[in-house]
């Protein structure tokens, strides 16, 4: 390999390094030891494969097959350390993504790629979900790029544009049919075929079976990325959205299927529990609307990739004037590049109706009007590029645009209507989550904005040279090939330095995003008394806990509320009744027997009647705020079994009733499960060759100017 395709291949690793480097700069304090333990998002040691963790309890499967996965892995690899891996990688692959998305759509060199990788890491939705605790749906915006990415090559093999088309009916030359690469295959490879065919046919027989065998490594590319981003429901709807509305209508039902795979692990818990099928209360639709953030607007928070419900869960700079200067500075970035992104002319616009075939019978190629040769792959692979772009503009809009409309009057009343009436429609409500499908294309239009700002600063420095000079040097070949290498130099040192530029600008508009977010995301360590607790808890029985409510304010998790540890550390199902507090008031949950045997706990109701509704345990959580009532009455016919500072384990008496879940709804879910695993792992050997091969040297149009 000579020395420039060694730097090109390097160069191929830039951006990989420098996501790597961004996210270990935005969550170094949280990886040291301990675990992550902020309002919504909780780690654990050790967790367990209990009914809810499958989906199978009382509230909304909403952390599947996130819980089981943990659960699965932590007896061999601490649990805190599996958060912290999905994490850093989630945010390293969503750089990466975004850099190798506008190399292979735009075919940006390696500064305008840095640019978009920082986008995609340094903004205010990963800010604000981080804050908020939402690491696993960290997985599914990952994914979206890649995504993004696949689907635009499955297209590309799939369709063969009309413009190419016409061409070839206009111009086919006698002799065997031109084969066009990357078209699904139309020539079986069978031995007796490969005998009697002539050698050039085998040849171009050959190429197409190894396109198709790439086919199929990018559909379980494909498969793995909707299983990654399907740690979620959330994450399923955002990676299942990019991949319809970009695969194409021949690859839609094959895509329609591997997403179906992907979430069978909560689209089969919410069958056989159907408590995620159950209306929602109307009261979360307001609750959990876009909210505008100081000086924006509700529209313009979205825009900025901002604006999530719960006004505590965003970073410091976003609470201020500041706020709008930093989202004018991100939208600037974004806005240079629009036109660079949808403006672009297919090479459709030159071609003309000459085909040409190489002697091996597989490589064909059109002629333009410009005299340069692009191939039949190549002109499709450029076409399913130009249109992705387009299409990733149009999400860009849609995602700002649409949770904007959901945070007004009519639609307040629209998605009550919806979560009362449509069964799971509770999943959309928090709208702001959705500002994800945004993502890849700003981080084009930035890319696409850098590239566009140095060719503008080239062309204005060439205004002032003197092009008379410069004719007479071409004419007496006084400029040689060392004069072309230095004007390359100078190109890339100029958009270098503009890059430098639109990087500083973004990471100026959000600066407290460093060193975990301000600081907000640190390890905390629990106390010893939950893992001797977990080691009592047995069958039978589950397990209710007092205060009442989900939230709690420990002394070693900080000042803001964290989601209840318990259902994550002990080894029975928690009794959890769903119920959030947001602005003061409270959204109902779908836990039906858990509000039940709260209510119970603190009106002080007898043991026999919680052993009735299959309780066997009460743990009483101390130095927490939160209502305990008149359950010191029910306590008292209770057995403790342990206690210290922070907890004291109950035991209730007598013959409890049994609300497990059944065997044969464990086997459905765990085979719902074991299907993602097996997307997720193939999928993740298909997606790393893929990234490797995504990753590499760039693959140019060859244009080479024909003797007339």
């Amino acid at each position: 390999m000579s020395v420039r395709g060694r730097e090109r291949r390097w160069a191929g690793l830039v951006p990989a390094g420098y996501s790597l480097a961004l996210a270990l700069l935005v969550l170094g304090p949280l990886l040291g030891p301990g675990y992550l333990l902020l309002r919504d998002a909780v780690s654990t040691p050790r967790s367990y494969l209990t009914d809810s963790a499958l989906g199978l309890g009382d509230a909304a499967p909403r952390a599947v097959p996130q819980d089981a996965l943990i659960a699965t892995l932590s007896p061999f690899i601490d649990g805190g350390l599996i958060v912290k891996v999905i994490l850093l990688a989630a945010l390293w692959l969503a750089g990466w993504g975004a850099a190798t998305l506008a190399r292979d759509l735009l075919r940006v060199s390696t500064a305008p790629q840095l640019v978009a990788a920082t986008l995609a890491i340094w903004n205010p939705y990963v800010a604000e979900r981080l804050l908020q605790g939402h690491w696993s749906l960290l997985t599914g915006y990952a994914a979206l790029p890649w995504i993004a990415l696949l689907a635009t090559r499955l297209r590309a093999a799939a369709v063969v544009p009309a413009a190419v088309g016409a061409a070839i009916d206009a111009a086919r030359p006698a002799g065997p049919p031109i084969v066009v690469p990357g078209a699904p295959a139309v020539t079986e490879c069978t031995d007796a075929d490969s005998r009697t065919r002539p050698r050039s046919a085998t040849s171009g027989a050959a190429r197409i079976c190894g396109l198709s065998s790439r086919r199929c490594v990018t559909w379980a590319a494909l498969g793995g990325w909707l299983a990654a981003a399907g740690l979620t429901p959330t994450g399923s709807l955002l990676a299942g959205c990019m991949a319809f509305l970009l695969v194409g209508r021949r690859n839609l039902t094959g895509a329609v299927g591997l997403w179906i795979v992907a979430a069978a692990p909560w689209l089969a818990a919410t069958a056989l529990a159907g408590t995620g099928a159950e209306p929602s209360d109307p009261a979360g639709v307001a609750a959990f609307a876009a909210r505008a953030e100081p000086w924006l607007g509700t529209l313009g928070s979205l825009a900025g990739l901002g604006g999530i419900w719960n006004s505590t869960a965003v970073p410091d700079s976003r609470t201020t004037f500041f706020a709008l200067i930093g989202t004018v500075l991100l939208l600037g970035l974004v806005a240079t590049g629009v036109h660079a992104v949808i403006g672009r002319r297919p090479l459709s616009a030159g071609i003309t109706a000459r085909i040409s075939q190489s002697g091996d019978g597989g490589s064909h190629t059109g002629t333009f009007g410009s005299g340069a040769e692009v191939s039949i792959g190549e002109y499709s692979s450029e076409a399913a590029g130009l249109r992705t772009c387009r299409v990733l503009i149009a999400i860009a809009v849609a995602a700002v645009v649409l949770p904007a409309l959901g945070a007004t009057g009519w639609g307040l009343s629209a998605g009550e209507f919806l979560v009362t009436k449509v069964p799971g429609a509770g999943l959309l409500r928090d709208t702001q989550k959705f500002v994800a499908l945004a993502m890849p294309g700003f981080a084009l239009c930035a890319a696409a904005g850098c590239r566009a700002v140095s060719e503008r600063i080239s062309a204005g420095r060439a205004d002032t040279s003197d092009p008379i000079a410069e004719d007479s040097a071409m004419a007496h070949g006084a400029i040689t090939e060392d004069s072309a290498v230095t004007r390359d130099r100078n190109a890339g040192a100029r958009i270098g330095g503009v890059a430098a530029v639109f990087i500083v600008l973004m990471l100026v508009a959000l600066p407290d995003l460093a060193w975990g977010v301000g600081g907000a995301l640190r390890p905390v360590q629990y106390p010893g008394g939950w893992e001797r607790v977990a080691g009592m808890v047995e069958a039978p029985g589950d397990v209710a806990v007092l205060p009442g409510g989900m939230f709690r304010k420990f002394r070693y998790s900080g000042s803001a509320p964290v989601l209840d540890p318990a259902p994550r550390l002990l080894p029975r199902d928690v009794l959890q009744t769903g119920e959030l507090p947001v602005q003061g008031a409270t959204v109902s949950g779908e836990g039906v027997r858990a509000h039940t045997v709260e209510q119970l706990l603190l009106r002080g109701g007898s043991a026999r009647e919680l052993a009735d509704l299959g309780v066997g345990w009460v743990l009483v959580e101390h130095r927490t705020p939160g209502p305990l009532g008149e359950s010191k009455t029910t306590l008292s016919e209770l057995n403790s079994v342990y206690s210290d500072a922070d907890l004291q384990l109950y035991r209730v008496p007598g013959s409890i009733a049994d609300h497990d879940a059944s065997a044969s709804s464990r086997r459905i879910a765990g085979a719902a499960h074991l299907l993602w695993a097996t997307l997720l792992c193939g999928g993740i050997l298909s997606a790393a060759a893929h990234m490797v091969s995504l990753s590499g040297i760039p693959q140019r149009i060859r244009r080479e100017s024909r003797p007339r």
